[in-house]
Formats: C-alpha cells, structure tokens, sequence
C-alpha cells in the first residue's frame, strides 16, 4: 500500500454485526472535507477509526496518516494509541467540564501540549471562537452555541494537525446555528489545520466544505470537491427539494437603502440579501435549484433581477413531473429545478443557450 507525504489517507474496514464500513479515503491535507450522508451510512464511525477510539479489522491492512504522520499502518505494525495522535474532536455535544470555567476548560486542553509544540496559542483560540468576554463564565450559564464554541477553542488548543467534528451544529437550533457558523468558516480561513466535519445537514456542508465525501450504507458512492457533487445529476445530492449550486464570489458593494450586496463571480454580477462581508473579500453564496428560473429571451419588466446567461449541460427527471437541469454560467455549475413541461416547451438539450432567472430574496448566504 503506498503512502504519500502530504494529504490525509484513510484506508479501513470496520465489521459489526449487521453493519460494515469499507472505505479508501484520499483527502486533502487542508481546508475542510464534509463526510455527508443519511443515518447510519458510518460518517461517525469513520471519525472514530482515524481518532483511534475504534480499531479496524487486523485482516485489512489498514492506513491512517495525515499530512505524512503515520497513525496506522498494518504493513508496518504501525499503531498509534489515540492520545497520542495529534488530532482535536469536537463532539454534538459540548462536553465541557462544569466545575472549570471557560478559560479553565480551554487551558485544560492547552495543558496537554509542551510549550514548544503549540502551534495556536489562548490568545489565537479564544479570538477566533469570539470568548473574550466569557472566560470567567461558567458553562451552565451558556448558551448552547457558546458551549460549543468553548468545545471547539478546547479542541484547538491541543494545537492538533487534524480536527475532527462530529455534527457539532446538530443539537441546535436555527438561531444558535447562525450563531456559530461564521466561526466555523473562520476556522477554515485562518487556521493550517485540516478539518473533517460530520453532517447530515446539506446547507452546513454547502457552507463549509471544500471537498466532499458522499457515504451510504459504509461505502463511499463519490468523492471530490463539494461544488462538483453537488450538481452531479447521477448522485442524490443534485436532486430533490434541497438540491442547489454552491457559488464562491467576491463582495463588491452594499446597498444599505435596499439591504442588498452586490457580488461578483466568473458567471457574473448578483444582488444578494445584504452580507456582513467586507468590499473586496470572498463568500460562499447557496442558490437552490427551486428559485432557478429559465428563460429563451432576457426578460424586463420581471420582479427577478438576477438574470444571467447560461448553457444548458445536461438534463435528468427529479421526480414525477420535475426535470433538473445541469447549466453552466460562465464555467460556474448551477442548477435549475422546472416541470417536465417547461422544458418540453422550451425545447431544452445540451448546448441550447438561455438565460437563467435566479431570486436574489432566495440565495443563502
């Protein structure tokens, strides 16, 4: 089995009764991998093979290494415990330590590490969760987001050349989540440290991830960066009511009067529900395939000002009725969901040139 210097391999098989989880990981070695899928399809069982807390089957020649440290390797008889590996997890639930304090529970996690191995310092930690003023609080006066802030600063603060997170948004709810999610993205842009992020919520994964990992049923059905898998029309993902495109672009104006951010991608100009985001710094922005209107002609007079022109690339039946149609606007993949009829009416094929109507009240920032 070869090994490489640089990148994240796991390489496992993991028997229970029932149940088995096969799979051959080749995964970037920075930015955030999401391991999406249904109950049950062993996103959590993989987290807890590359900690360590769960051992593979000895007959696999099995390899865990990330960034060219070997945490195991049957070939080799190579097995790391897990409180050796230098990895952080961050679980659903926070898990703080209710007698410490959040300083306490975040030098806690520090107190592992020799001073000379810290790669992120109290100071980094406690700035990027936003904790600065909640250090002599005690974690029974949280709320849940700050807990699981203080979770994610302990986690970091072993200064781990991996993080592993374990659907840490999913015993929230939609406010706390919002809370919490520009944290994590900052963790994505600030910090040298691959993340694997479990999750079955496809607009967290949409936000977060660059590369995407699809499980079902403990085999991998696809793998590769998220904006490709999610317009792919031979995976689930692609369809149903959640299907959408995932668009990075860079903010170019706001509009306080309208509440409205104009930003720019390759595909064009969108006026987007106004953002936080500063003038000049990028953002990933969430169009769903049901506010993705299409059209032969440009259109005036339309309450929709989004219009863009687009290439039709392929087109699959959603559901009864439904068509999915794959578009390429300016080398940027998007997808428009319309009636079977529509696009009968339309005359759609690969190739035909139109325009896309997309809802800027709709798109997610």
């Amino acid at each position: 089995m070869n090994t490489h210097p640089s990148g994240i391999q796991a390489h496992f098989k993991l028997s229970h009764p029932g149940f088995s989880l096969d799979v051959a990981l080749d995964l970037p070695g920075r930015g955030t991998t999401a391991l999406f899928g249904p109950s049950g399809s062993g996103k959590t069982s993989c987290l807890r093979v590359i900690a360590g807390l769960a051992r593979s089957d000895a007959d696999h020649r099995s390899l865990i290494q990330v960034n060219g440290a070997v945490w195991q390797n049957d070939d080799a008889q190579v097995w790391v415990p897990v409180h050796q590996r230098a990895l952080g997890y961050v679980f659903q639930d926070a898990k703080l330590f209710p007698h410490l304090s959040v300083a306490q529970n975040i030098s806690f996690g520090m107190a592992r590490i020799a001073e000379k191995d810290r790669r992120v310092s109290l100071d980094q930690a406690v700035t990027l969760l936003g904790l600065g003023a909640l250090m002599d609080r005690a974690p029974d006066t949280l709320s849940g987001g700050e807990r699981q802030r203080v979770a994610i600063a302990r986690a970091l603060a072993t200064s781990p050349s991996l993080l592993l997170m374990d659907e840490p948004l999913a015993a929230l709810d939609v406010r706390r989540k919002a809370e919490i999610l520009p944290y994590l993205e900052t963790l994505n842009t600030e910090l040298n440290i691959p993340i694997l992020y479990v999750s079955h919520a496809i607009d967290e994964v949409a936000r977060l991830a660059d590369h995407l990992v699809l499980l079902e049923a403990g085999r991998v059905v696809a793998t590769g960066p998220t904006r490709e898998l999610l317009v792919r029309l031979d995976l689930p993902l692609a369809h149903g009511d959640t299907a959408g495109a995932v668009i990075t672009a860079t903010v170019q104006s706001h509009h306080p009067d309208d509440h409205l951010t104009t930003v720019q991608f390759e595909g064009g100009a969108l006026l987007v529900p106004q953002q936080a985001t500063a003038v000049g710094h990028t953002l990933r922005i969430r169009v769903q395939a049901r506010d993705v209107s299409l059209t032969l002609a440009r259109q005036s007079g339309s309450s929709i000002l989004n219009i863009l022109p687009a290439t039709v690339t392929a087109l699959s039946t959603d559901s009864p009725g439904q068509t999915m149609v794959s578009l390429d606007v300016g080398g940027t993949p998007l997808l428009a969901r319309i009636t079977q009829r529509s696009a009968m009416v339309l005359g759609l094929k690969p190739g035909l040139a139109l325009f896309a109507q997309i809802k800027g009240a709709a798109i997610l920032g």
